[in-house]
C-alpha cells in the first residue's frame, strides 16, 4: 500500500477550518443526507412488509437503528470505525483507517471533523451501504434511487430536445466538414459538461433538474467555463497516433445518473456515428454512491426508459444505445476503487488492474466534481498551480476533467483569475456556477 502518498502536497481539505465549505459540508450537508436516508427506508416500510413479511420490517428498523447511529457519530466527531461487513473492500477500506492513524499520530484520532473531508465523505456513503448491506432481506435497497428516477423524469423535456438534436445531425451526416464536425462536438462535450449541474449530492438531495434545451443554453453558459481546454480534446481524439488494429477507443468515467447521464450517452452517441470513436468505455459505481452517482442498475434502466419514451427521436435514441451494448460498441465497467476515498494517484499501486485497462483508452473523460477532487487529492492548491502538477504522475492515458465547481480545490487558472472571482462572488467554488474542460497530455518516456 502507498503509505507514503498521504503525505505529499498541499494540505488536504478538512473541516477542521471552521466555517469552511468542508466544516458546512460534515455539519449540516451529511447529518441531512443521512436523515433522508432513514426517510427513504421508512417510506418504503409497507414495500418491505409486503415483499419480506416481518422479517423486511426488522430489517427496516435494524438498518434505520444504525443509521441514526451513524448520524450522531458525524454529529459528535466521533472516531472513525473500521467496517465489518465482510464486503471485498473491507480490507482496503480498513487499512486506508490504519494508514491515516499513523500519519495522524495517536495524539490526535481519526474523526469527521478532523480528518481530510474527501475521506470521511466517501466513507459516509460506505457507512451508509454497510447499514442496507447487513440487513438481508432489504440489503439490495438503493437509498437513492428515488431522487435519480426523480431527476431522469422531471428533466425529459430537456432529454427530448438533446436526443432531438442528436437524431437531426446524424440524419443529415452524409460528410460533414471538419469544421462542423469539431462545432458539434464542443457543443455535446460542453452539453455533457453543463449536465454535471445536476447533482443531488450537493443539494443534499433537493430538486435539481434540467428544464431547458441545453444545447441553446450553452452561448450564455460561455463565460463561466473558467478553464477550456476542448482544443486539446479534440486533437488527441482526432490524431492519427491511435492503435489502428483495435481502433479508437475513449472511456468516460461516470458522475451522475437522470440527466448528466442522458448528456454524456448522447455524447458518446456522437462519437461513434461520426467515426471519432470506434469503442466507448463506461465506468460506474459498483454500489450507489454520492446520492446520485450512476450504477450498473441506473446504466441499464436509463437506456431502458429512453427506449420507451413516447417521442419517436428518444426512443430511436434508446434503441441505438441498446444495440451498441449489444454489439459491444459500448460496455459498462465497474471496480472497487471508485467507491474507495483514495486519490487517484494512487491507482497504479492500489488499483493496477484498473490503471492498466485505462491506459489502453485513447482519452478518457472524468465527470463531476467528486473525480475533480480524486485527481487533484482534494487539496489547498494555489489556484495557479498547473493541472499536470496535481495529478502527481497519474496520467494512464490523455485525460479531461468536465466539472462544474462545487468544492474549495481549483487548479490551472491564470494569475489573479482566482482572487478577482473570490473578491466579486465568494462561493464561486461551491455554487455549480462554474466549470472547466482540463486536459492533460501523458509525458512521453524517453
Amino acid at each position: 500500500m502507498a503509505s507514503a502518498k498521504l503525505n505529499h502536497g498541499a494540505s488536504p481539505l478538512s473541516a477542521k477550518v471552521v466555517g469552511s465549505f468542508a466544516y458546512l459540508t460534515v455539519k449540516d450537508r451529511m447529518p441531512t443526507i443521512i436523515t433522508k436516508v432513514i426517510d427513504s427506508i421508512h417510506r418504503n416500510k409497507n414495500k418491505f412488509f409486503e415483499e419480506y413479511g416481518e422479517d423486511g420490517i426488522e430489517a427496516e428498523k435494524r438498518a434505520i437503528s444504525f443509521l441514526s447511529k451513524l448520524r450522531n457519530e458525524v454529529q459528535t466527531d466521533k472516531p472513525i470505525l473500521e467496517l465489518t461487513d465482510g464486503l471485498r473492500d473491507v480490507d482496503a477500506w480498513n487499512q486506508h483507517l490504519q494508514r491515516h492513524q499513523t500519519v495522524q499520530g495517536s495524539k490526535e484520532s481519526v474523526s469527521w471533523f478532523k480528518s481530510p473531508w474527501l475521506y470521511v465523505e466517501c466513507y459516509m456513503y460506505r457507512r451508509i451501504q454497510e447499514a442496507i448491506w447487513l440487513n438481508p432481506p432489504i440489503n439490495e435497497f438503493d437509498v437513492f434511487n428515488e431522487g435519480k428516477t426523480q431527476s431522469f423524469f422531471e428533466s425529459q423535456q430537456a432529454t427530448i430536445a438533446l436526443c432531438t438534436f442528436l437524431e437531426t445531425l446524424k440524419k443529415d451526416k452524409d460528410i460533414p466538414s471538419k469544421n462542423l464536425l469539431f462545432d458539434n462536438f464542443i457543443k455535446l462535450l460542453q452539453v455533457s459538461l453543463w449536465g454535471n449541474k445536476c447533482d443531488l449530492s450537493i443539494s443534499a438531495g433537493q430538486e435539481n433538474y434540467q428544464k431547458d434545451s441545453p444545447v441553446e443554453a450553452l452561448p450564455n453558459l460561455k463565460p463561466f467555463v473558467l478553464v477550456d481546454d476542448s482544443h486539446m480534446v479534440w486533437a488527441a481524439l482526432t490524431s492519427s497516433k491511435s492503435n489502428t488494429v483495435s481502433g479508437k477507443r475513449v472511456d468516460i468515467v461516470l458522475d451522475n445518473a437522470g440527466f448528466e447521464l442522458v448528456t454524456d450517452l448522447v455524447l458518446a452517441d456522437f462519437l461513434v456515428s461520426f467515426c471519432l470513436a470506434d469503442e466507448i468505455h463506461f465506468h460506474g459505481k459498483s454500489f450507489p454512491w454520492f446520492v446520485s452517482d450512476v450504477t450498473a442498475k441506473d446504466f441499464e434502466w436509463t437506456i431502458r426508459q429512453t427506449m420507451a419514451a413516447n417521442h419517436k427521436w428518444m426512443s430511436k435514441c434508446g434503441v441505438q444505445w441498446k444495440k451498441y451494448l449489444k454489439d459491444g460498441v459500448w460496455s459498462y465497467h465497474d471496480h472497487p476503487f471508485w467507491t474507495l476515498p483514495h486519490e487517484f494517484c494512487d491507482m497504479a499501486v492500489d488499483a493496477p488492474d484498473l490503471y492498466t485497462k485505462l491506459k489502453g483508452a485513447d482519452l478518457i473523460l472524468f465527470k463531476g466534481d467528486l473525480n475533480y477532487r480524486k485527481l487533484t487529492g482534494d487539496r489547498d492548491w494555489d489556484f495557479t498551480v498547473s493541472f499536470d502538477t496535481v495529478l502527481r504522475g497519474f496520467e494512464p492515458s490523455p485525460l479531461c476533467s468536465l466539472r462544474t465547481l462545487k468544492a474549495n480545490v481549483q487548479v490551472g487558472l491564470q494569475p489573479g483569475q482566482g482572487e478577482r472571482l473570490t473578491s466579486q462572488e465568494p462561493n464561486w467554488m461551491t455554487s455549480g456556477k462554474y466549470a472547466v474542460i482540463q486536459f492533460h497530455m501523458p509525458h512521453v518516456e524517453q
